[in-house]
């Protein structure tokens, strides 16, 4: 009997085994599939909104809008201009950055730093007047204070923490994209036709990278002006090495300079660029290891240099 059981044990151990070996294999294959089709969708209605923009200032000249997505998008875009001004404009191009692409998300962002630190405040001062000791005037306003302080900074903490994450895995993937662009653009192959196949083939490597890439595309492919697309990228993009290569494409357009020699030069400084940044982490990692080894590594070897010693002395 316990062999029996022994043995069930046995077959249900190797058969959980079996299935965590083929999650761990076919996870990833699913999850590359996922990006894909997210890729996919954010360029494809990328494409349909600029197709009925298009198609709208076709039928009107004058450049009133049509359908709902360009309609409400315009709208939102000069509700948020005329009530904030520029600061609205600044919010607009952080949420882009951020990879937050709904028009409405804006105004939301600023009705958020307005009702978020009420919130909490009212939620201070409920904490406040239930708890049973008695706390004095300068700390309660002290605690009022640093919760309407931490509502106003919060939704920009957040959204700045997501423009980092996004410029870094730009600047990170972006001069292998580089380098393949100008692989084909030295083959013969368009630019627009470029930037859209190598978008395809960074989508399993850097999603956001290959987001962008594929709204440059489409972009690109459907506007009359290929200097406003890059524009457009740039602005999307903030800072980094994507924005530099869309101001360097922008200023060989206006010049007349070759494209692919402009490439060539921006692919050798980003790359001494990474490099760069590459050597200024390893010069920092030193002092950043200084107090963890000092707090964990400091004790422990004292502890196995000196405990013996100390033992036999107890001992003796």
């Amino acid at each position: 009997m316990e062999g029996e059981l022994g043995d069930t044990v046995i077959v249900l151990l190797s058969a959980l085994a079996a299935a965590g070996s083929f999650m761990a294999f076919a996870l990833p294959l699913l999850n590359k599939g996922d990006k894909k089709e997210r890729y996919q969708s954010i360029i494809e209605k990328r494409r349909r909104d600029l197709f009925e923009q298009a198609k709208e200032q076709a039928k009107n000249p004058a450049g009133q809008q049509a359908t709902m997505s360009a309609r409400d998008s315009m709208a939102t875009f000069f509700k948020v201009q005329n009530m904030f001004g520029e600061m609205g404009e600044k919010v607009r191009d952080q949420m882009l950055q951020a990879g937050i692409r709904n028009p409405s998300a804006p105004i939301k962002f600023m009705i958020a730093r307005v009702v978020l630190p009420l919130v909490l405040m009212i939620f201070a001062m409920v904490i406040l007047s239930s708890s049973e000791e008695e706390v004095s005037n300068s700390t309660t306003l002290l605690i009022l204070g640093g919760a309407v302080f931490a509502g106003y900074k919060l939704p920009w903490v957040l959204v700045q923490n997501q423009i980092q994450k996004r410029t870094e895995e730009i600047n990170l993937t972006f001069p292998d994209a580089l380098d393949m662009m100008l692989i084909c653009v030295q083959g013969g192959i368009g630019l627009e036709q470029t930037v859209s196949r190598i978008a395809d083939e960074m989508a399993d490597h850097s999603e956001t990278l290959a987001e962008e890439l594929g709204i440059l595309s489409a972009e690109m492919a459907m506007l009359n002006d290929r200097r406003s697309a890059l524009q457009d990228f740039a602005r999307r993009i903030g800072s980094g090495a994507a924005r530099t290569f869309a101001t360097a494409l922008i200023q060989a357009e206006q010049y007349g300079t070759s494209v692919s020699q402009a490439m060539k030069v921006m692919s050798e400084e980003l790359r001494d660029m990474r490099m760069q940044e590459a050597e200024r982490k390893a010069a920092a990692l030193p002092p950043k290891l200084t107090v963890p080894m000092i707090a964990f590594f400091l004790p422990v070897l004292f502890i196995v240099i000196i405990g013996p010693a100390v033992l036999r002395a107890m001992y003796s």
